[in-house]
């Protein structure tokens, strides 16, 4: 496949097939009495890969988590890290450390007497500890709050603590349990790009758990999304977003319009799909031969609103009446009810601060977006 969207950097051992996987997950199951967790998953994730699983709650990626950790044990299947079968090693002896929604910081220690718990626990050399402990808090940028106490600290510093003492024993893999679930959205927003500099200074490989998509899409190298056990799809952020595999990965990630129709013709990769109420021209025709019944999937941002009739109405054009707008600073949501009683959802940039073509509420508005803005799905 073309790479899509920017590259973030030439980091991708998965594209390489001599590339070999550092944490591989071999048909893992894993069942709490009649309730299947993990179903029958593999997946691979390679060395230094900030690798994300994302989906909604219950849908088995913190108990993934855990069994690479130690803390279950799969029910079938196995999870090799560095080619070294996990099976009956407790996770104190894991080369992996884990770090939570909740910090679990010790109230009555400071915050290097936090980070130094575990290398005492080792029995690290006490000059080899405060060496560690001062580079973790130059690391985290917290050198003049290292003798306050957890409550003494703001949501933020307690979360950069919890990391410190997480990296301190220099584990082959941090465990990410939705590490950014208790702060406010500014500071979890300035948080995301502390962890992505830090994952590259240190070099280590970090699998992060998290509901939250926007944070899966800035942190991560690779996505897996995940529902019932199982997983739907693993590619970049930017091929899960522009190119979803099925509709339940396209409506998941972000928002999208899926019109229903069916093949009319090909011609090489272009389809046309005749839908209810619109005629689709489209260069990405996947593999749907004529007959087929599919799914056309475009974003919001891809659609085009006028207040204008096209001088010919063509395919990807329709025309309805505004049913919803909301304005948000940035960007204005505006929601376009077609005849048939569809709604289609579009969003466009502010990008001047007077609007030349201004829509409101029941206004007559012509939607059409370009040949290759969105994808065909069969599933």
């Amino acid at each position: 496949m073309k790479p899509l969207g920017s590259i973030r950097r030439s980091f991708a051992p998965w594209a390489d097939p001599a590339a070999k996987p550092y944490i591989v997950f071999e048909n893992v199951s894993k069942v709490f009495g009649d309730f299947t967790a993990v179903d029958d998953l593999s997946l691979s994730i390679y060395e230094r890969e900030f690798f994300a699983l994302l989906g909604a709650s219950g849908c088995g990626k913190s108990t993934l988590l855990r069994m690479l950790a130690g803390f279950e044990t799969p029910t079938r299947g196995r999870i090799l890290l560095d080619g070294q079968d996990l099976v009956g090693i407790p996770p104190y002896r894991r080369p992996v450390n884990m770090m939570f929604q909740s910090y679990a910081l010790f109230p009555h220690m400071s915050v290097e007497d936090n980070i130094a718990f575990g290398l005492k626990q080792e029995g690290m050399p006490k000059a080899e500890i405060a060496k560690r402990v001062t580079e973790m808090l130059r690391l985290v940028k917290l050198e003049a709050f290292a003798k306050r106490k957890p409550h003494q600290l703001s949501g933020g510093q307690r979360q950069r603590v919890a990391l410190a003492r997480s990296v301190a024993k220099r584990p082959k893999v941090l465990l990410l349990d939705e590490p950014l679930g208790a702060l406010d959205k500014k500071l979890r927003e300035e948080t995301q790009f502390e962890l992505m500099d830090l994952q590259q200074d240190l070099g280590l490989t970090f699998m992060v758990v998290t509901h939250d998509q926007e944070e899966a899409m800035t942190m991560s190298d690779r996505i897996a999304i995940m529902d019932k056990g199982k997983v739907c799809q693993v590619a970049t952020p930017a091929e899960i977003y522009e190119a979803p595999n099925s509709r339940f990965v396209a409506d998941f990630v972000g928002s999208v319009n899926l019109f229903e129709g069916t093949v009319a013709r090909r011609e090489g990769s272009a389809a046309v799909i005749e839908g209810e109420g619109i005629t689709i021209d489209t260069d990405n025709g996947s593999d749907a031969p004529a007959g087929a019944k599919v799914w056309y999937a475009v974003r919001p941002e891809k659609i085009k609103v006028s207040a204008r009739a096209p001088e010919v109405m063509g395919p990807n054009t329709a025309e309805g009446e505004v049913w919803d707008i909301a304005y948000l600073g940035d960007m204005t949501l505006i929601h376009v009810r077609l005849p048939d009683g569809r709604v289609v959802r579009t969003s466009q940039l502010n990008r001047q601060r007077v609007v030349e073509e201004p829509l409101t509420w029941n206004d007559r508005a012509w939607i059409s977006f370009a040949r290759d803005s969105g994808v065909v799905l069969t599933r």
